[in-house]
């Protein structure tokens, strides 16, 4: 009678999952779902603006900013568990960052580990511990409140464009330019690329205007 009880359970599991997973919602709604201090999120992006903040909340929360009621009513939002973690899609056949686009806000546990792949567009990661993946086809990646030692293995590189490194104290430009960086007590792992555009790395002083001039 057990076995038949645990069958049934994994079976409501399954369906409660597999629901779940074929959730989708409006750009015009706002997105709320439990997810866990260290988890892995993984970000799956049309072009857009992506500004990634952490909090103190167990919870991811995502809202967006459209500039039409078409790109609006054209963009959902995909919140699905994976074997490697959770995943966000934002989808849409219409999407186009700049003025006549979509931006994005996402609020995720202060510690998460990210790992986002856009096509094109901006994404900014503010006040995030963990580890981070990102790469975007063209368009720039920004990521700041970069504290000394954070990371024990850092590499951001661009095809074309400049990688600005000035939480680390250096700047460099031009083509397929690389900027890497060891720390043995680091905790965290940083990996970016942009295929054409920008890559800025930012410490707490260059957020508040406080940074002198780049090397």
């Amino acid at each position: 009678m057990r076995s038949v009880y645990c069958a049934a359970g994994a079976a409501l599991l399954a369906y409660s999952i597999a629901g779940f997973a074929q959730t989708k919602t409006p750009c015009s709604q706002t997105v709320s779902y439990p997810l866990q201090s260290r988890a892995t999120l993984m970000i799956d992006s049309k072009p857009a603006g992506l500004h990634i903040v952490g909090t103190d909340q167990a919870a991811i929360h995502v809202s967006c900013s459209a500039s039409s009621d078409e790109t609006a009513t054209n963009v959902a939002f995909h919140f699905s568990p994976t074997a490697n973690g959770d995943k966000l899609s934002i989808e849409g056949p219409h999407l186009q960052h700049g003025n006549n686009g979509l931006e994005v806000k996402i609020e995720v546990p202060r510690r998460t580990n990210l790992r986002i792949r856009m096509f094109a567009g901006q994404v900014t990661v503010d006040e995030v511990k963990g580890d981070k993946d990102i790469e975007v086809g063209a368009g720039q990646i920004t990521i700041s409140s970069i504290g000394d030692g954070d990371y024990r293995n850092v590499n951001a590189s661009v095809s074309v464009g400049e990688v600005q490194a000035r939480a680390f104290g250096t700047e460099k430009g031009g083509f397929f330019r690389n900027f890497s960086r060891k720390n043995s007590n680091g905790s965290y792992r940083l990996q970016a690329h942009v295929t054409t555009g920008q890559i800025e790395l930012l410490g707490n002083a260059e957020q508040k205007g406080q940074a002198g001039k780049p090397d």
